[in-house]
């Protein structure tokens, strides 16, 4: 490893970027450190996100903390990619059948601006008229990043005894919109279900009608190290690329993955996403994606202006 410039990597422990963390894959002129991986949660938290050169963030936070100055910069490899239709939680006793029936309502979130949450409240207010100001903003945790609340935003915080469930269950909430499924719907509670039940329909028909696959995650550098070694940027983004085809070539085979049906998801998938739908870079698709929400972060008063996309990528020298 002599000569190599060495950068610490925290990331989640994806399959696309298996073949680097094992080192099968390697970064011309780069020693990779994968640290420890402490949670989906910690990654984004400073004093654990600061122990890293290389690190996976929030992607609305990071747009935040960007237009504030902050000396980080982001590649365009974007790790973390869901559609968000399909985790935004009701309580049925509420009466809510269409989302402007959320207007005036308690939504439960783990803070304000996870990058799942400013998706879903965009696609909420932009297609469907629901705007963010016109609910109350229950939240459980710090943001991610150093910004103000816009005025006329509703923001409550809970104490470290409640929980969003618990409420969402007793009705103290009439929804959530949360990273992961809803206990009520693991545990089979008749009294909680999903805003958009059709999600998987409504998502597909999401894609083809914008193009969008949404992007969570971007993968962040400190400026400095660009600054120094701007060659640094087209050899991480050749190297993390080479993973991802290694990933997907291995995961084309059903024999690893103990589900009955995988082949047959494998297969639907490719034919609506296409052969790259984790595709990195910034592309004419990638751009859309980012500018869509580059215009949620800021019409949900993160940024006090829609950032550029060059000011917010480092892009290859060629």
């Amino acid at each position: 490893m002599a000569g190599k410039l060495k950068i610490k990597v925290l990331t989640g422990q994806y399959e696309i970027i298996r073949a680097l963390r094992e080192g099968e894959v390697e970064a011309e002129g780069i020693d990779l450190e994968f640290l420890s991986f402490p949670g989906t949660r910690d990654i984004h938290l400073p004093e654990i996100r600061n122990q890293a050169d290389l690190g996976e963030f929030n992607a609305g936070a990071y747009m935040a903390n960007r237009s504030r100055g902050h000396t980080l910069t982001a590649l365009p490899i974007f790790l973390h990619r869901r559609f968000r239709h399909g985790f935004v939680f009701v309580n049925k006793s509420k009466g809510i059948e269409t989302p402007k029936d959320l207007i005036g309502k308690r939504i439960g979130g783990t803070n304000f601006a996870p990058a799942g949450n400013l998706w879903a409240r965009g696609i909420l207010e932009n297609d469907y008229d629901v705007p963010h100001s016109s609910i109350t903003w229950v939240t459980e945790r710090d943001e991610d990043g150093e910004f103000d609340y816009h005025e006329g935003l509703k923001v409550e915080r809970i104490d470290e005894s409640q929980n969003l469930d618990d409420m969402l269950a007793a009705g103290e909430l009439d929804a959530i919109i949360s990273p992961d499924i809803a206990r009520g719907i693991r545990e089979g509670d008749p009294n909680i279900g999903r805003l958009f039940p059709n999600y998987k329909e409504i998502e597909t028909e999401y894609y083809k009608t914008t193009g969008i696959f949404p992007i969570m995650h971007v993968t962040t550098i400190r400026e400095e190290i660009v600054d120094q070694h701007p060659w640094v940027v087209d050899s991480l983004i050749k190297a993390f690329d080479e993973a991802k085809k290694i990933a997907y070539k291995r995961l084309a085979n059903p024999r690893i993955v103990p589900l009955a049906w995988y082949l047959t998801a494998w297969e639907e998938e490719r034919a609506l996403l296409g052969d790259d739908p984790w595709e990195f870079g910034l592309t004419e698709i990638n751009r859309i994606n980012l500018e869509t929400l580059i215009r949620f972060v800021h019409q949900q008063g993160l940024t006090d202006r829609r950032m550029t996309i060059e000011e917010l990528f480092a892009v290859p020298e060629n």
